[in-house]
């Protein structure tokens, strides 16, 4: 955005770049600095507008942030039953929950006894995902696979300390893929 120009124009722009020698190099070659080699003039195309979920899911492949919109939120309105990370500290202790979230951390810590830990990002902040071995044994895939997934559990409180005991989890990373589609598709 610094230098004027969309993601998928600069993308456009840089693509031929690849492909041979570059421009300055190639202007270095020729009797004029001020020639440009004809394989490097690309004729003007007009691309069409990346939609928000486009430009935000190119974001995170290439920085793992975006500055214009977390991917939660453009999926939250799919997800009616799932609750944010803020909202989790309302709620009492042993509360049943589903919470969903792009996965930041996965760690299985030798001391302690094949438990999972997880941290799941939203729009609102973290929630922390605990994962005992049975469970994990029965949703492998999904715990270790997914990049968004969904937790079903209970809620565990200690002090300001907020964890879900997860008794389910599910990969919801397709929902990432059909939103950049979807953006894309309503862009056009």
């Amino acid at each position: 955005g610094s230098v004027g120009l969309s993601r998928r124009q600069a993308l456009w722009a840089v693509r031929p770049l690849g492909d041979g020698l570059l421009p300055l190099f190639a202007a270095a070659e020729t009797t004029s600095v001020r020639e440009t080699p004809a394989e490097f003039v690309e004729p003007a195309v007009r691309l069409p507008i990346a939609g928000l979920g486009e430009e935000v899911i190119g974001d995170y492949r290439t920085v793992r942030l975006s500055l214009k919109e977390h991917p939660m939120a453009l999926l939250r309105s799919n997800l009616q039953d799932t609750h944010a990370a803020a909202s989790l500290s309302a709620l009492g202790s042993d509360a049943w929950v589903t919470v969903a979230g792009i996965v930041t951390c996965r760690q299985r810590p030798g001391t302690a006894s094949g438990v999972i830990f997880m941290t799941l990002e939203d729009e609102t902040g973290f929630a922390n995902i605990i994962v005992w071995p049975k469970i994990f044994e029965r949703f492998r895939k999904a715990v270790l696979g997914g990049r968004v997934v969904a937790v079903t559990g209970r809620v565990q409180k200690e002090g300001i300390v907020i964890h879900v005991v997860a008794t389910r989890v599910h990969d919801l990373s397709h929902r990432l893929r059909s939103e950049e589609h979807t953006s894309e598709l309503q862009s056009h």
